[in-house]
């Protein structure tokens, strides 16, 4: 037997070695990494944690099939290993394939009932199956093991409001600033958080703390926070401002903090349904909060004229969301998926979508004409006067469902089979924007008939 690989020596050198490369790998040094696991793996072809770490590698550096098949070995080399089937776990979540996934990490609490991030896990994967009383359950029990994991409490909130329980769920949303990586939610100071009690004579900071559909959401409440504060100023993005500019009762918007005056407590704008005591029931809905420029209008109205053939029907498409977001390979498709819509007579598809999947619709040869204006949006203001000139939106779950919600465009919005929270559960309708039509997978990842029952619904209202 080669000494390296003994016992004692051979030891040593294998967890220098994995050291050696988990510091490359968290560093970002992911060609260095592998580079130290090669050598490992060809001095010990046996060791199942340098087999499990060269798959976490390859999964940062987007060679799925190879971590997988990485990992599979690790756990066939050491079969008892509890860590390696929570990670294998994650990794088939990541790929839609829901039932292996599933196994594992029922697999991995089986061997560990002691570990919090286990059962963390293993109700994230629950989640996605729609196992909802069961993903609160898991959670629930991995809290009882470690309450300090931020991720468990925030995955327990989108449990519980995507459920309706929004009581619980909001009082558990708020650990979402706990989690790793969050960015700090507005720089140091000795301010209080808003506890939705009346101010009057103070002044309230407003931050749009998330994405653009989440300040879209939430600045309805606005309004309302106006009637228990005397001076609201709001901080938000400078894409932001057209949208939360129209809000009643805000004195300022700022886009920099060292424009911010001096402010008597604040509050982030996804804290103020639990400020508000939301229920399902006392949701703030109006028909439409926002508007379009009619000056705006006036113009996308001359341009989308001058594009669509007279007599076809004026349909918003948006495919997918931004690559960047973490759950965008669950709530964006392809354009090439949505051959149903593409075979439909007399309509005329609007393209709202923006970011690389534009590309696509270079190699789109559907029957239903298709204009990109994708291309030619600068801001929301564009954004808007095009929702103000079309006829429907249909789309993924992405900030232009929530702008076009809230200004009362009739939207088709097509749901993965695990939604955001923000959707519930089963219904097709939502308390939070009248006129969206919600349109759920059946499947995990199978968007056919969900694109099917849109087309289909375009032709009854023709």
């Amino acid at each position: 037997m080669n000494s390296f690989t003994q016992t004692g020596a051979g030891q040593r050198a294998l967890e220098a070695g994995l050291a050696e490369a988990a510091a490359h790998e968290q560093a970002g040094r992911l060609d260095e990494a592998e580079q130290v696991l090669a050598q490992l793996l060809e001095a010990m072809p046996e060791s199942a944690i340098a087999h499990h770490q060269a798959g976490i590698v390859s999964h940062k550096r987007g060679r799925v099939r190879e971590a997988l098949g990485r990992m599979e070995q690790a756990l066939r080399l050491q079969p008892d290993q509890p860590v390696f089937y929570r990670n294998i776990a994650e990794l088939y979540r990541l790929e839609s394939r829901l039932d292996e996934a599933h196994e594992y990490a029922s697999r991995s609490v089986s061997l560990a009932p002691e570990d919090a991030h286990g059962y963390y896990n293993l109700g994230v994967i629950q989640y996605d199956c729609l196992e909802i009383e069961q993903a609160i359950g898991s959670l629930r029990r991995a809290l009882l093991l470690d309450n300090t994991i931020a991720a468990a409490h925030f995955e327990l909130a989108e449990a519980l409001l995507v459920s309706g329980q929004f009581e619980e769920g909001w009082r558990e949303y708020e650990w979402r600033f706990s989690m790793a990586h969050s960015p700090s939610l507005l720089p140091s100071n000795d301010r209080p958080l808003w506890d939705g009690k009346p101010m009057p004579g103070g002044t309230l900071l407003l931050i749009g703390d998330q994405g653009f559909g989440d300040t879209i959401q939430f600045s309805r409440y606005i309004p309302e926070v106006a009637k228990r504060c005397s001076t609201v100023v709001v901080a938000c993005s400078r894409d932001m401002q057209p949208i939360v500019a129209q809000h009643a009762g805000i004195a300022r918007c700022v886009d920099r903090w060292d424009d911010v005056p001096a402010f008597d407590a604040y509050c982030p704008l996804s804290g103020l349904p639990h400020c508000f005591g939301t229920r399902v029931e006392t949701i703030p809905a109006a028909p439409r909060y926002l508007h379009a420029d009619p000056q705006w209008v006036s113009q996308w109205r001359a341009r989308i004229d001058a594009l669509v053939p007279a007599g076809y029907r004026r349909i918003g498409l948006v495919w997918a969301g931004r690559p960047t977001h973490g759950n965008d390979f669950n709530r964006s498709m392809h354009l090439q998926q949505l051959e149903a819509l593409a075979k439909l007579e007399r309509v005329a598809f609007i393209s709202l979508q923006m970011g690389p999947t534009q590309a696509e619709i270079g190699r789109y040869f559907g029957a239903a004409p298709l204009f990109n204006l994708g291309a030619e949006i600068r801001d929301f203001n564009d954004t808007m006067a095009i929702l103000a000139n079309i006829e429907q939106l249909v789309t993924v779950d992405t900030a232009v469902a929530h702008l076009a919600g809230a200004m009362g465009v009739p939207v088709f919005l097509m749901l993965p089979y695990a939604p955001d929270w923000r959707w519930l559960m089963t219904r097709s309708d939502t308390p939070w924007y009248p006129s969206v039509t919600l349109c759920r997978q059946r499947r995990p990842g199978h968007w056919q008939g969900v694109v099917e029952q849109v087309a289909d619904a375009l032709r009854v209202t023709v």
